[in-house]
């Protein structure tokens, strides 16, 4: 272990802590980074109101300190969507040339992890959503990583007899059903 608790594999690299403190900031009062290049679509910002709605905050925005404030690194769709909420926030000791580092390679950093399809699968299986987002978020992860592919009935689905009468077909696609169709 290093002095600091660390444990980083090189014993001669001294990793610093940047963390200055956990702090509760309103949403609202931080003030969002003009340089942040991510994009969020509809479907990511109701799958976090899912999250948020079903779990709550279980991580904190990152900030660093300016002069007109506390300035985000990481969490500015968290902070948009809950600009009312006193919300974590980890103040980072870092200059703007550090704190523009962040912002370009947390998510990318996250983005490089790999998947184990089989750990995935017996998550996905675990977790319970009421959330119809979200529950589209967890499906699209699903087809991403092959465990799922579209046309595929679930394993409980009856083998389908060519026989067997239908009351409905579709006329796009010819999907055949009996029953309600919703």
């Amino acid at each position: 272990m290093g002095d600091d608790g660390s444990d980083n594999g090189d014993r001669s690299v001294k990793i610093k802590d940047r963390i200055k403190k956990l702090a509760r900031v309103r949403a609202g009062d931080l003030i969002p980074n003009e340089r942040n290049w991510r994009t969020h679509s509809k479907a990511q910002k109701e799958a976090l109101q899912g999250v948020l709605a079903e779990v709550g905050y279980a991580d904190a925005l990152i900030v660093y300190e300016t002069d007109a404030g506390l300035k985000l690194i990481d969490g500015h769709l968290r902070a948009e969507t809950t600009p009312d909420t006193l919300v974590p926030v980890l103040i980072l000791d870092v200059n703007e040339d550090e704190a523009n580092k962040l912002l370009l390679t947390l998510d990318p950093l996250a983005a490089m992890a790999g998947t184990d399809a089989q750990l995935l699968d017996s998550l996905l299986r675990d977790v319970q959503t009421g959330s119809e987002a979200l529950a589209s978020m967890l499906s699209d992860m699903a087809q991403s990583a092959g465990i799922l592919k579209l046309g595929d009935p679930p394993e409980s689905f009856p083998e389908k007899d060519d026989n067997i009468e239908v009351e409905h077909r579709c006329p796009k696609c010819g999907f055949e059903w009996s029953g309600s169709p919703t």
